[in-house]
């Protein structure tokens, strides 16, 4: 495209100018909703990273502590010192045990492998989500950019016609002076001046207002000023090939992540099959345990009965599913189901593409043809404004004859700029479903 896109920046005293690539640029790494599908991915990835960890033991260590009183005991432990027999009874006693106990699922019909491959996917299918909610913003952000630089020429039309509105209302002043035209007459030139003003006021507005939406979405809240870059448009722009639309769309097919995100989801529907069918499958699992026990009860040291009441142990499980009230067949039953809806919605998600892309296509091609007959449409108004504007002044063409020529000279202009812009923007959309990064 021949459009200068090239970045510029204010001196102190002024805004800065955005180029489009900057207001995408910076809306990417910080628009709210984005950042939102980053932390569901971030949340995606640490699914998987717990799924894989569950293929591995389970290692835990234990220890219980208590303390006991016996009232009413009437025995103790006796012991002789220097010939002496003393007796002493303990009714509070304090008992310790400590256990390592660790368990490992062996097999259970693959549903944790499978589990794996899906929380791989679903990592996938969340990276996918943020690059969707990417591409929805610099299609917008395209949409504004093209409304503010549309407005912005429609302004410079508007104050043109402004310009032109006064210079009729003098002449009139000095024709009705003279008894060449009416107060009426005069009344009407000085109406469309008004309503020349009023169009720029309203113009503004708008423009402001899409600056507005263009700051919001990329998320600046400050009070700073907001303002773009405007790039040089040529007819090229505007009148640049544009490709088939099955082309476009067979690319789109290729790189566009709704497509692909779809396309996951249906082998996701697969894995969630097999998950659902590992339930009419046994289980076999090992566990193991060491554990061992202190009491004050014992006249042995600590360390003694720690060695004398050690144990160790370890065991196999077979756990084979029998009769579950129907839940695995319900399981594998919706997990098919899914994989039902997954291919409709792929499908949708094709059909709603195609019909994006063709829209866009026609778009493209009406505001191409309409460009070309607009450039001739203002062309032909100006020389019959400028030829009527002539024979007003010599008095051979009235009020009414000068007004529609220049509501049509306007109206030529503003349907010009209009298909220009839109014919540049479809085209850029084209492009950008093909792959192609956005610029204008």
């Amino acid at each position: 495209m021949a459009i200068t896109a090239s970045a510029s920046y204010a001196n102190a005293e002024s805004p800065r100018k955005w180029t489009l690539k900057e207001c995408i640029d910076y809306a990417i790494a910080n628009n709210i909703t984005l950042q939102k599908t980053r932390l569901t991915k971030r949340s995606a990835i640490e699914d998987l990273k717990q799924s894989q960890s569950d293929l591995l033991p389970s290692l835990s260590f234990s220890t219980t502590q208590s303390a006991g009183y016996r009232p009413w005991v009437n025995s103790g432990i006796s012991t002789v010192t220097n010939g002496t027999v003393s007796t002493s009874i303990n009714k509070t006693y304090y008992n310790g045990s400590y256990g390592l106990n660790a368990s490992w699922t062996v097999w259970n019909g693959n549903a944790n492998r499978n589990t794996i491959k899906l929380n791989k996917l679903n990592a996938q299918q969340s990276e996918l989500d943020s690059a969707e909610t990417a591409n929805s913003i610099q299609e917008q952000i395209a949409q504004l950019y093209i409304q503010i630089l549309y407005l912005t020429e429609s302004i410079k039309v508007n104050k043109q016609s402004y310009e032109t509105s006064l210079k009729n209302e003098e002449k009139g002043r000095e024709m009705m002076e003279v008894g060449k035209m009416s107060k009426a007459d005069l009344a009407q030139l000085t109406a469309q001046t008004a309503q020349d003003k009023y169009n720029i006021v309203e113009s503004e507005s708008n423009l402001a207002n899409y600056k507005l939406q263009l700051k919001q979405l990329l998320e600046i809240t400050n009070g700073q000023e907001f303002d773009i870059y405007i790039p040089e448009t040529t007819d090229e722009s505007a009148l640049s090939d544009i490709p088939s639309l099955q082309t476009v769309y067979e690319a789109a097919l290729s790189i566009r992540p709704e497509i692909k995100n779809n396309q996951l989801a249906i082998e996701s529907s697969d894995l969630s099959i097999a998950i659902a069918k590992a339930g009419k499958l046994p289980t076999v699992s090992i566990s193991g345990s060491v554990i061992t026990s202190t009491t004050s009860m014992n006249s042995r040291n600590w360390d003694k009965q720690m060695q004398t009441n050690f144990d160790a142990s370890i065991g196999a499980t077979l756990s084979i599913p029998i009769f579950d009230n129907r839940s695995t067949k319900t399981s594998i039953n919706k997990a098919k189901i899914q994989k039902e809806q997954s291919l409709l919605e792929l499908q949708d998600t094709q059909k709603q593409l195609y019909s994006t892309i063709e829209n866009y296509w026609l778009d493209a091609n009406t505001n191409q043809q309409k460009y070309i007959a607009a450039k001739a449409s203002v062309e032909s108004e100006q020389a019959s404004y400028d030829l009527l504007s002539e024979q007003f002044r010599l008095g051979l063409k009235n009020i009414i004859e000068l007004m529609t020529g220049k509501t049509n000279l306007m109206t030529a202009q503003q349907n010009m700029l209009q298909s220009k812009y839109m014919a540049i923007l479809n085209q850029q959309m084209l492009k950008f479903y093909q792959g192609e990064q956005l610029n204008i």
